[in-house]
């Protein structure tokens, strides 16, 4: 009986168990203690199973992260089907009043008028179209695929977000409704003291806050020192912009598959730098492999090019469309841009350490980018809104006085065009109280993003200064 409590309460290691960075050594006996030995002693990859944790409570526990991979299967589902239904399933020529429906056989106007089921096909009729577009079915056969490898990551998700929260629960003794009241440092400590108690890092007796800091950011520092050391191509040079920066999540998405995780990546077992790109000797050769690699990334992307413009768009439309027509001022809002999120990120920063530091700095850069008018798109913009204003407020004046004028073709349309042109107009009109001080500006942003450099000393009322910010902070409209 003693000897098989022995065999419960220790497992031993052996070599083939230690990540590559372990130390080598002989087997190792591990206490496992009881209740916990099924599932979280001797983590494999803890670079995956720190970064979950983090994950996890970053995003409010498991019903938040399900819920929002729920409505994004849901989102894409619907996408795609409204804009199938919006090209094959409405008569616009019935709905713009272009064709003339008599309901039945009467002349009375009243019941002549177009209802919104009159736009519609029948369902026969709306099918025969779509089968009979091949692109149409091409398209919706492409979007099924994407929605079905979404759909099993789902599940494969789910069942990983179910561990984490059994380990929650049971290892960290953290309630599920309790998890957004404790701070990722509690849940820290909690990870460092359950590590004294079973060995879930093997090759360390204890970890630190540096350990698990260094887990989770593995890949995020080799970008920060990528972008920092200017060794990714994003910087362009182009005709009349001049030097511009290009990172779009599209291009992070690739450079992130190339380097870490695709295949043919720099990394084995998702952790370890492959022993052959730490021979100097071989760098031609690998500098020759990773060139193919790039090219035949480039040739996937110039192939679903299309479908991922097309996608963009239809996302964009449908979500950004009511925004724009109820805050149009949001087109001349900024935000720190994804290579700014980058640049300004120091080494072994968390995310959520990295967004506070540059919401405190969101407000004094604002004012930094907006202390900078042309007094010409100032006098333009100015008698741009007062045209339009005044057309504007006849046009409402004509409708407080008899609502029918909305009925006549294009009032509604002018009405709401005429209001984004004035709102747009005085987000470039200047604050007449506003002091012009931009080196304490700049101070203020320095504070917060802890950069500058030696250039920007003295010279933030140039434009060359305000340039180069704006690279970092730029309108939400670039992305």
């Amino acid at each position: 009986m003693a000897r098989f409590e022995t065999y419960q309460e220790y497992q031993r290691l052996g070599a083939e168990d230690y990540e590559e960075d372990s130390p080598p050594g002989e087997d190792l006996l591990v206490h496992v203690p009881e209740g916990l030995k099924d599932s979280w002693h001797h983590i494999k990859n803890l670079d995956n199973f720190f970064t979950r944790i983090y994950h996890f409570h970053q995003k409010n526990g498991f019903a938040c992260m399900m819920l929002s991979e729920f409505f994004e299967l849901v989102q894409f589902l619907f996408v795609v089907l409204f804009t199938t239904f919006l090209f094959n399933c409405v008569e616009y020529d019935v709905l713009f009043a272009n064709k003339f429906i008599n309901h039945t056989g009467s002349s009375h106007p009243e019941r002549n008028k177009v209802t919104l089921p009159d736009a519609i096909l029948p369902t026969e009729e709306c099918t025969a179209r779509i089968q009979k577009n091949g692109w149409i079915i091409f398209l919706l056969t492409m979007a099924a695929v994407f929605w079905v490898y979404r759909l099993v990551k789902v599940i494969c998700n789910l069942l990983s977000y179910w561990e984490i929260r059994t380990f929650y629960i049971k290892a960290l003794r953290i309630p599920t409704v309790e998890l957004c009241n404790y701070s990722w440092q509690e849940v820290q400590a909690r990870l460092i003291l359950l590590q004294r108690e079973q060995q879930m890092c093997i090759h360390k007796k204890e970890l630190t806050e540096l350990d698990i800091y260094h887990r989770i950011l593995r890949f995020k520092n080799y970008m920060v020192a990528m972008v920092n050391k200017s060794l990714l191509p994003v910087h362009l040079s182009l005709p009349l912009l001049g030097d511009v920066i290009f990172f779009s999540q599209g291009l992070k998405y690739n450079f992130e598959m190339i380097f870490f995780w695709g295949p043919g990546s720099l990394f084995q077992n998702k952790w370890n730098l492959h022993p052959k790109y730490k021979r100097s000797g071989s760098r031609l050769e690998l500098a020759q492999q990773l060139s193919r690699v790039v090219l035949l990334v480039g040739i996937a992307n110039l192939l679903l090019c299309p479908f991922i413009l097309v996608w963009q768009i239809l996302y964009a439309f449908f979500s950004y469309t009511e925004v724009i027509k109820r805050e149009p001022g949001s087109l001349g809002a900024r935000r720190w841009s994804l290579f700014g999120r980058l640049y300004l990120r120091h080494f072994n920063e968390l995310d959520h350490e990295l967004q506070a530091r540059l919401s405190r700095g969101y407000k004094p850069a604002t004012k930094y980018m907006n202390s900078f008018t042309s007094p010409l798109l100032t006098v333009f913009a100015q008698n741009l809104a007062f045209f339009s204003g005044s057309i504007l407020a006849v046009l409402i004046a004509l409708t407080v006085y008899d609502e029918d004028v909305l009925t006549v073709q294009h009032i509604l349309t002018a009405i709401t065009v005429l209001g984004i042109v004035v709102t747009v107009c005085r987000s470039f009109i200047p604050d007449e109280y506003m002091v012009w001080c931009p080196e304490q500006l700049l101070q203020c942003v320095l504070a917060h993003i802890h950069y500058m450099p030696d250039h920007w000393k003295g010279n933030a009322n140039k434009c060359e200064t305000r340039d180069e910010m704006a690279q970092l902070f730029q309108y939400k409209a670039v992305r």
